[in-house]
C-alpha cells in the first residue's frame, strides 16, 4: 500500500516540515512527538518527546546531525509497556532500520506508534556540525543549499557516504526528498494502512511525482555503493588477519563506548563488565614473562570479535560506534564490512521489514548447507 502525496513548500524546506509535523499534533492525529529539537544556543538537537505545539516551533528534523540513535530512545519508551496515546516518532533511515531489529529482539514494539521517516542527505559528527552551526546561524538551511548545488560534503561521515539506504525501507509515512524540486514541493507516502488514516486528516494533493523520487534514487544508490566498496577494500588491506586486527585495536582503551552507542547492543549486564576479566597483578605479570610483552588493556580484541559475532546480522551501518570511539579505531568500516558479508550469506537486509526472520535465529532444515556447511 502507497498513497503519494505533494506537499508544497511554503517558506522553506525546514519549516515546511515543521508545520507538517505541527499539524499532525494539532489536529490530534497524534498525541506526542518524538523528534530531534534544536538547542538553545543552535549548535547541535537533541532528541525530544513535544507535546505541546508551541515547543516545536524549535524543532529541526532535517539538521545534519545524529548524537543518538532514535532507535534506543523509542526501545526505552515501549519496552516495559506502551501507551495507550498515539506517538509519532521522526527517524533517519539507518534509526528505523535499528528499530526494526530492536523490535525482532524482543527490545522495542511498534504498537500506536507512527512511524515518520525522511529521506536522509545524511550528517555530520557532533563536533564537526557544532563548528558548521556556529559558523553558519541558519545551519539546517545552508546544509540543504549545498545539497541543491550538488556540492561534494567533505563533512559528511563515513556511514553516511557510503549508505546504501539513503531511505527508508519501512514506515507509515515517507517524507521523499530525493529528485525533488526542494524550493517548490516534496513527497509524502503514506505506506501502511495508518500512514493513510494520518494523512487522510490533512488537505494534501494527490498524485506525487514518485517517478522523479525513484530515478533519483537509482541514481543515488551506485554512487554510494562505489564508495563503499572502496571502504571495504581498504579495511581488508589494512586489518584482514589477526596480527592487523590487533595493530588496528591496539589503541583501543577498553572504554566500550562503541558498544553503549549501538542501538543494536542491548544486553543489560554485558560479560565485559563482569568480573571475569579482573586479574590479580600475578596474572599479568605471569602472562607478561611467557609472551615477553603484553599489550595493555588486555582482551580488546576478544571484545570487538564478541560484539561483532553478536550483532553483525543486524548491523545497521549507521557508523555511531566509530562517532563514539575517543581513539578513532575503525569500528565502523570493519563491522561493516563483515556485516556486509554476513548479510549476504542469508539475503538479509537489516530493517528492511518486520517479516523477515533474524538470521540464526530462526532454525531452517539446511540452512548452513547454503553457506557452505554439510
Amino acid at each position: 500500500m502507497t498513497k503519494s502525496f505533494t506537499l508544497e513548500v511554503s517558506g522553506s524546506l525546514p519549516s515546511t516540515i515543521k508545520g507538517f509535523l505541527k499539524e499532525l499534533l494539532e489536529k490530534k492525529l497524534v498525541d506526542a512527538l518524538l523528534v530531534p529539537q534544536s538547542l538553545p544556543s543552535g549548535d547541535n538537537v537533541v532528541q525530544s518527546l513535544v507535546t505541546s505545539t508551541a515547543m516545536l516551533e524549535s524543532i529541526d528534523p532535517l539538521a545534519p546531525v545524529m548524537p543518538v540513535s532514535s532507535a534506543r530512545i523509542v526501545s526505552a519508551l515501549t519496552k516495559m509497556a506502551t501507551s495507550q496515546k498515539k506517538i509519532g516518532v521522526v527517524l533517519r533511515p539507518c534509526e528505523l532500520r535499528a528499530l526494526v531489529e530492536l523490535v525482532k529482539l524482543k527490545q522495542a514494539s511498534l504498537q500506536n506508534l507512527a512511524l515518520i521517516s525522511i529521506d536522509c542527505f545524511g550528517t555530520y559528527a557532533v563536533s564537526s556540525y557544532r563548528k558548521f552551526a556556529q559558523e553558519n546561524p541558519t545551519s539546517t538551511q545552508e546544509f540543504l543549499n549545498r545539497v541543491k548545488r550538488h556540492e561534494p560534503d567533505m563533512l559528511l561521515r563515513e556511514a553516511c557516504q557510503v549508505c546504501e539506504y539513503p531511505y527508508p525501507l519501512y514506515s507509515d509515512i515517507t517524507i521523499g526528498l530525493f529528485g525533488m524540486d526542494l524550493d517548490k514541493s516534496i513527497l509524502v507516502h503514506a505506506t501502511s494502512a495508518e500512514g493513510e488514516r494520518i494523512l487522510q486528516g490533512l488537505q494534501l494533493k494527490s498524485n506525487g511525482q514518485e517517478e522523479k523520487r525513484d530515478a533519483a534514487i537509482a541514481q543515488l544508490i551506485p554512487e554510494k555503493s562505489k564508495k563503499r566498496d572502496e571502504l571495504f577494500e581498504r579495511i581488508l588491506k589494512d586489518a584482514h588477519g589477526v596480527e592487523k586486527l590487533l595493530s588496528t585495536f591496539a589503541v583501543c582503551i577498553g572504554c566500550h563506548n562503541c558498544r553503549d552507542m549501538c542501538p543494536i547492543c542491548y544486553c543489560k549486564e554485558c560479560f565485559f563488565d563482569s568480573p571475569t576479566f579482573q586479574w590479580e597483578a600475578d596474572k599479568y605479570l605471569n602472562w607478561a614473562s611467557r609472551r615477553g610483552a603484553l599489550r595493555m588493556p588486555t582482551d580488546t580484541l576478544l571484545f570487538h570479535l564478541t560484539r561483532l559475532n553478536h550483532m553483525v546480522a543486524s548491523c545497521v551501518g549507521c557508523g555511531l560506534c566509530q562517532e563514539a570511539c575517543p581513539n578513532d579505531v575503525p569500528v565502523f568500516g570493519i563491522f561493516r564490512t563483515v556485516g556486509d558479508r554476513v548479510q549476504k550469506l542469508f539475503n538479509y537486509v537489516p530493517g528492511r521489514s518486520l517479516e523477515d526472520a533474524l538470521p540464526l535465529a530462526t532454525f531452517k532444515e539446511a540452512e548452513l548447507e547454503e553457506v557452505g556447511y554439510k
